[in-house]
């Protein structure tokens, strides 16, 4: 009886491993990517910064809030099940940048990603496109932005815009990785405006 029980809990075991092994292979694993090269790399200049307060135009608590959103992305990098969502609860269709991981090389394209929507999780959200004219909290303040940018995230991040309700600006859950402006060669920042965003049918991958 005993050895019955022994090889029928070896038989779930095997089943199990059989059934989640797709799951462990489909998870990205982001510690080998060139975001978390480069928030590895980041976090050590800062860390040499620090240690040398005096030859940087940097105060301690600047070096310290930005220490913290390195540790944060490279949390990120290191635990995400998933590639990077973005999820739009600003009441307007918002722009995105994404593409599917398998074909990196084809680049970024601009999507448009309908109120309440979530960014398909098989797709690699790497960002948001804001017109001029859009209040963003901690970028401009509540000011509004004289130019179009573009905001970035590390792979893994679930990101969630929403609309502050009492200042019209939109926050953000996690700081945006980087800031991208017009003439970067990084990343293509059109010249749209919020009503031709509105106007635009929604095309982005979303979650059913």
């Amino acid at each position: 009886m005993k050895l019955f029980k022994s090889a029928l809990v070896a038989l779930i075991l095997l089943l199990n491993l059989a059934i989640a092994q797709p799951s462990w292979a489909d998870r990205p694993n982001l510690t080998t990517s060139t975001d978390y090269t480069e928030v590895s790399q980041a976090i050590d200049n800062l860390l040499q910064i620090k240690n040398t307060p005096d030859e940087t135009e940097y105060t301690p608590e600047e070096i310290e809030q930005k220490l913290g959103d390195l540790k944060l992305q490279k949390y990120i990098l290191e635990t995400a099940q998933n590639w990077a969502q973005c999820r739009n609860e600003t009441g307007k269709t918002l722009a995105v940048y994404a593409h599917k991981p398998k074909k990196v090389l084809q680049g970024n394209n601009l999507y448009f990603l309908g109120n309440g929507k979530i960014t398909e999780d098989e797709w690699d959200c790497d960002g948001i496109y804001l017109p001029t004219g859009t209040k963003v909290a901690g970028i401009a303040g509540v000011e509004e932005l004289a130019e179009p940018l573009a905001i970035k995230v590390v792979d893994g991040t679930q990101l969630i815009a929403k609309t502050n309700p009492e200042t019209g600006a939109i926050e953000f859950n996690v700081p945006p990785a980087k800031t991208i402006k017009v003439g970067d060669v990084s990343l293509s920042i059109p010249n749209l405006s919020q009503a031709e965003i509105d106007a635009a049918a929604p095309n982005a991958p979303i979650e059913d």
